[in-house]
């Protein structure tokens, strides 16, 4: 069973238990699912300032609390425990894009040239560690919600605003990839 699930899965695996989500949690009464919406509870929770925002009773999406709880714990099973460095592949076009950048070690699941401890106090570790966790966490806040929220469970309920986010994700994906991480990679 290891073995089994140490392999690669087709992509379409993951696509059916995501599409399963959503009918699932409107089978159970929720109608919303995402991520960032957790730290809200998690603040409601822990916070006792008088702030109207945090004042709702996060306990009826204390099931939200319990996937991010999943989710971390998933993750470091499967980051410590299931990982074959062999078995990441990256496409060729993209090896030979990052090698024109000096990004060649892909012995662990993200480039540890770009991506690790030394690299937080340059200028490159600022613009993608602090300046860049920044626009995601005040684009998630602005946007009302993360991309699972709005991919996932937004354009399944036909929320028109959700329609908009997730194609503004989408194009700031595109200029991010093609023209912004360039860039900080020449930094």
């Amino acid at each position: 069973m290891l073995e089994l699930i140490k392999q690669p899965w087709h992509w379409s695996v993951a696509g059916l238990f995501i599409g399963l989500t959503v009918p699932l949690l409107l089978i159970l009464g929720n109608k919303s699912f995402g991520l960032s919406a957790n730290l809200r509870h998690i603040c409601a929770a822990c916070i006792p300032a008088n702030i109207p925002f945090f004042k709702y009773d996060w306990k009826k999406e204390a099931w939200n609390l319990f996937y991010i709880v999943g989710v971390i714990i998933g993750g470091f099973i499967a980051a410590h425990y299931l990982h074959d460095p062999e078995q990441v592949k990256v496409a060729p076009t993209l090896v030979a894009d990052l090698a024109s950048h000096g990004i060649d070690d892909y012995s662990e699941l993200v480039p540890t040239q770009i991506f690790n401890w030394d690299n937080l106090l340059t200028l490159k570790g600022l613009f993608f560690f602090v300046v860049g966790g920044f626009l995601v966490g005040f684009g998630t806040r602005y946007a009302g919600g993360c991309t699972s929220g709005h991919a996932i469970s937004g354009l399944s309920n036909l929320q028109w605003p959700s329609l908009v986010a997730t194609i503004c994700f989408m194009v700031g994906g595109f200029i991010s990839a093609n023209l912004i991480v360039p860039f900080l990679l020449n930094l």
